[in-house]
């Protein structure tokens, strides 16, 4: 039996998830990224987290290139952030909007995200048109608690319902 693609994309447009950027710089200084919700941890012990990148983005070839990314996990003022990269203006465009400081591995994160993950890339799993990006996680940055997340689902951009989830206590 077949799966009709027009209805795994609409299935999966309906799956909720956090927004994030993931980005790399390359050894000659140039800096990739692109927006994503297929990000989520791998292990706690030692602390890994896996992304999966279509591998025709123009930041997948960068991240494998480099051998490290970074995750920023964006709040709902990152908005125009996350539609930045989502776009498809030129790699060095995309980082004209918001502040970007580097972790030790070299790889940007946004400097208000929730939270960053600076990471070694272990390795990478072939599936389909997408490659799943392994990180060992070298550092994490808090941003500040108080935030909400920025999360995706149906083609836009909402938030977390903090008194629902009080309720639901």
């Amino acid at each position: 039996m077949s799966v009709d693609p027009g209805d795994f994309k609409q299935g999966m447009r309906r799956l909720g998830a956090s927004v994030c950027i993931i980005t790399t710089q390359r050894p000659d200084g140039s800096r990739n990224g692109l927006t994503a919700t297929a990000v989520c941890s791998l292990s706690a012990d030692p602390p890994m987290l896996l992304c999966c990148l279509n591998r025709a983005s123009n930041t997948f070839a960068p991240i494998v290139e480099a051998g490290y990314f970074a995750v920023s996990v964006l709040s709902l003022e990152d908005a125009a952030v996350a539609d930045r990269f989502a776009g498809t203006l030129p790699a060095a465009e995309k980082f004209q909007l918001g502040e970007w400081v580097r972790q030790s591995t070299g790889a940007p994160v946004l400097a208000t995200a929730m939270a960053a993950f600076d990471c070694h890339l272990d390795r990478v799993l072939e599936a389909g048109t997408h490659g799943i990006l392994l990180g060992a996680v070298r550092h994490v940055t808090l941003g500040h608690a108080s935030c909400q997340p920025l999360l995706y689902a149906q083609g836009g951009y909402g938030g977390f319902a903090a008194e629902l989830a009080a309720m639901l206590r």
